[in-house]
């Protein structure tokens, strides 16, 4: 019931954004040129690997060591406009259709944090990863880590439909109000470096 929800609401959600979507796709393309789709390889159900998609926000820019830029000087205002509506996002309803996400599950973020993680936070790759949350609708990016996968074991261990269906509901609300965008001082969200540590950089 979950998989048959999630392709007809994105299929449905993508026929309903398709002017947003070429909208955001030709100022990305005009204002920072090509790529307009953002890539990356992110854990999937059981840690497995597949390819997101967003739409990019960042310049590629280098500091003299060849190193990218923190993210605060590589954001574009037209990407933090992006970001505020969460229209960069919408991409990511092809990774619903793949089979890759689900439209609510914990976030998927980074490869690199698989070994980093507890057993217990380890748990949040039991489901398919998700567009939105439990914990995007208690700070998105605004709460700690340690906070974040609690509210995704959480979530593991007490989804259901109708769950599903109220973080859709919040979720909405949330992007309206533009709550939890980024952590403080942050403009994302600091890197995971196992429980109680972290340091700066791109979390998606």
């Amino acid at each position: 019931m979950k998989r048959l929800f999630d392709i007809v609401i994105a299929v449905l959600l993508l026929v309903l954004t398709a002017p947003v979507l070429l909208a955001a796709a030709v100022a990305i393309r005009s204002r920072m040129g090509a790529p307009v789709l953002f890539r990356q390889v992110r854990p999937g159900r059981g840690g497995r690997p597949f390819t997101l998609y967003k739409f990019r926000t960042m310049r590629d820019a280098l500091d003299r060591d060849g190193r990218p830029l923190p993210d605060s000087q590589r954001l574009t205002s037209i990407g933090s406009a992006l970001r505020r509506s969460s229209i960069d996002e919408l991409p990511q309803l092809f990774n619903v259709l793949r089979g890759d996400m689900s439209l609510v599950g914990p976030r998927p973020l980074l490869m690199e944090y698989l070994p980093l993680y507890s057993a217990e936070q380890a748990r949040r790759h039991d489901v398919r990863p998700g567009i939105t949350g439990w914990a995007q609708i208690h700070g998105r990016n605004a709460q700690s880590w340690e906070d974040r996968f609690r509210l995704d074991v959480w979530y593991v261990d007490h989804q259901s439909f109708l769950l599903d269906l109220r973080i859709l509901a919040r979720t909405a609300l949330t992007v309206l109000a533009r709550e939890g965008i980024s952590a403080a001082g942050e403009a994302t969200m600091p890197k995971f470096a196992g429980s109680g540590d972290a340091s700066s950089g791109h979390a998606g």
